[in-house]
């Protein structure tokens, strides 16, 4: 089961974290969470595996700073 971690403001910043994730080695797939006419300026689901969630977790602490 995939598990919501983040929701980026738009493609560009959700394809930033999914390549940081993965470069933490952890499996990241990303989705449209917004209205789909808005295009790659719409609402990004930054995703993980279930397992995962606790690393993705702390990988974003590290990575946005929170």
């Amino acid at each position: 089961m995939w598990t919501v971690v983040y929701v980026a403001p738009n493609r560009p910043v959700a394809e930033m974290i999914k390549e940081m994730l993965e470069n933490d080695g952890l499996l990241v797939m990303i989705r449209c969470a917004g209205i789909p006419h808005l295009g790659d300026s719409g609402q990004f689901e930054i995703l993980v595996p279930e397992s995962e969630v606790d690393e993705a977790q702390i990988a974003l602490s590290r990575v946005l700073g929170q």
